[in-house]
């Protein structure tokens, strides 16, 4: 007794209710973690790599952009961050034996 949405708008085939109740999500929950922690990294990343600026336009302090969280250590959060999005999502779940 499914009932089939018929819409004559649409160009797709109809699809029931009952494949719509028996979707799943693309990737497990732990992924989803795995996921967010990387874009955390990410963003953490960037945030150390903001900053630098000076009140005045004629004025180059050489030491505040070329630092050495700005220009080593952020964009290794940031790689760290893409390794751990990728992790993520090649990630298998684990079978339950």
């Amino acid at each position: 007794m499914a009932k089939i949405s018929t819409n004559p708008a649409s160009k797709h085939a109809p699809i029931s209710e009952e494949a719509l109740a028996d979707s799943r999500p693309i990737f497990p929950k732990e992924n989803y973690k795995l996921m967010l922690a990387g874009i955390v990294v990410i963003v953490l990343g960037f945030l150390l790599m903001m900053g630098g600026d000076s009140n005045d336009p004629n004025s180059f302090k050489p030491e505040n952009v070329y630092s050495f969280r700005r220009i080593t250590l952020a964009p290794i959060v940031i790689v760290l961050g893409l390794v751990v999005e990728v992790y993520a999502i090649m990630r298998r779940p684990k079978a339950n034996a």
